[in-house]
């Protein structure tokens, strides 16, 4: 089985840049104006797994709540405080999880759909 994240944005660029520089995802493949859409793969080489981003001109209407959360495991703790410092450098919001287990095992940054990304080493 493979996975696929797919989401709608009016963000497409600054997901890009937020994904790749932030959290040192690598841009797998992409589209534009496929069927009125944009889009980009992002993710790691030889995983099963990757994020999909698309835009049109279609506004995406995001409602996300503080358990809407991507959870990526890194490496180590020095991997993990090299994003959040470029988290930090870009801005990101840093919010107090809602969820107790991620006070405790990760630490939470946003990304610029407002969508929680949780960093942990477990």
């Amino acid at each position: 089985m493979k996975f696929r994240y797919a989401r709608h944005t009016n963000k497409l660029k600054d997901l890009k840049l937020f994904y790749t520089e932030v959290l040192d995802l690598e841009v797998l493949g992409g589209f534009e104006n496929h069927d009125g859409y944009d889009g980009i793969f992002l993710g790691k080489k030889n995983t099963d797994w990757h994020l999909e981003f698309t835009e049109s001109k279609e506004v995406a209407e995001h409602k996300p709540d503080a358990d809407d959360l991507l959870v990526f495991y890194v490496a180590d703790t020095n991997a993990l405080n090299a994003i959040l410092e470029k988290a930090k450098a870009y801005g990101s919001a840093l919010p107090k999880s809602k969820n107790p287990y991620w006070q405790q095992n990760g630490i939470e940054i946003t990304d610029p759909d407002g969508f929680g990304v949780v960093l942990t080493t477990l």
